[in-house]
């Protein structure tokens, strides 16, 4: 066998084709969304410009192995926060607000960048070698070690969120608490730990939605907050009293799926106008055009992409590979869920977009960032298969 074919060999070529099938689906919702959009610019080939310089992210990734990430991991968060903490302080003319989210880059000849999309992926970086380095040191686990575990994990976690949550951009910020959360439950912290901190954050969110839906009032008086504020929480539960305002969007997606049923109107057959249906809401495109069918078919190529990343993850002998793939699949699961969710009705809506799917530059090239570290553990583990340190 040729150098050149054992290279090939220890591709992801199961990977390589979720990511061609996912590539098609996100052209085609892609051009008939903006074909009845509010926008006259063409954001199919920007997409397909994405898609080729998330390939390139790839093959650079590709040739990195564990000891070279790990030691990239600090550099990379590091320089996360350093562009997450120069957001702020940037001027309007390098930092626009749009949206009322102070959160993208202007950039020349590219349009905008979001650093957060990047910094997801510099946390399970950074996380992960922490984990490792925590269970070399501490060869005996006991409670204070895995305090101190969480604690380290929390903090890492906890800066970047902090300054994400500046921007506003809520969304990123339960990605950033998802991915962490991920990570925890297969850090090795004792389970009687984690259902004791858990259970009590559960505690702690219910008693908050409860003063969200019944004692806004208490929340206004002690903590300053408005009511106007809590408008996502309403119009997600219910969305048709406020179709006029924040729930506008959610009634209009639901109408759109709604009307697909079962086989879809057929591709182009739209009828129901929705706003940034490119982006945050392009599920709703899927199910209407495609139906319950169609919209089953990409709900399977995410199952199938999380199924690949999993069984690298359980093929590989090395724990930072296995933490990084936890990381990835926290990252996209929750994306996944979240995005689907709230364009049905299940979750109130953050503008959290459909991985590999909608449009956005930032969203997919981080997105390809993360799946180049599966690429790149699938690269190399195979190299080093029979090996302890694989």
């Amino acid at each position: 066998m040729t150098s050149n074919q054992k290279s090939n060999s220890r591709l992801d070529f199961g990977l390589v084709l979720i990511l061609f099938l996912l590539f098609l689906a996100s052209c085609a919702a892609i051009y008939s969304a903006q074909t009845t959009g509010q926008y006259g610019e063409n954001f199919l080939i920007r997409q397909i410009v994405f898609y080729a310089v998330g390939c390139g992210i790839i093959a650079a990734v590709i040739n990195l192995d564990s000891d070279q990430l790990k030691k990239l991991a600090w550099y990379a968060y590091g320089f996360g926060i350093l562009l997450l903490g120069l957001l702020i302080v940037a001027p309007d003319s390098i930092a626009p607000t749009i949206n009322g989210a102070k959160s993208w880059f202007r950039v020349p000849g590219m349009g905008s960048l979001q650093p957060s999309e990047f910094v997801k992926v510099f946390i399970i970086l950074a996380i992960a070698r922490v984990i490792v380095e925590h269970h070399q040191k501490h060869l005996v686990k006991t409670t204070q070690t895995d305090l101190w575990l969480l604690v380290k994990i929390g903090l890492i976690t906890l800066l970047p969120l902090l300054l994400v949550m500046q921007q506003p951009d809520l969304g990123t910020s339960l990605v950033f608490i998802a991915i962490m959360v991920g990570m925890i439950f297969i850090s090795g912290v004792s389970w009687k730990l984690l259902l004791s901190i858990f259970g009590a954050g559960l505690s702690i969110i219910s008693v908050i939605m409860y003063f969200v839906l019944w004692k806004p009032e208490i929340l206004e008086k002690y903590l300053g907050v408005q009511e106007y504020q809590f408008g996502r929480i309403y119009s997600w539960i219910d969305p048709y009293n406020y179709q006029s305002t924040t729930g506008f969007q959610l009634t209009r997606s639901l109408l759109a799926i709604g009307s697909g049923q079962t086989g879809g109107k057929g591709y182009g057959n739209r009828e129901v106008y929705l706003p940034e249906s490119h982006t945050d809401f392009i599920f709703s495109i899927v199910g209407e055009e495609f139906g319950f069918v169609g919209a089953s078919v990409l709900v399977s190529l995410f199952f199938l992409l999380i199924y690949q990343i999993t069984k690298v993850g359980m093929e590989t002998k090395n724990d930072f590979y296995t933490f990084v793939c936890v990381g990835v699949i926290s990252m996209i699961t929750f994306h996944v869920f979240q995005n689907i969710g709230m364009t049905i009705g299940l979750l109130p809506i953050t503008g959290i977009p459909l991985p590999f799917i909608s449009y956005g530059g930032s969203s997919l090239m981080g997105n390809m960032l993360a799946i180049s570290l599966i690429f790149s553990i699938r690269y190399h583990y195979k190299k080093y298969m029979f090996s302890k340190d694989a």
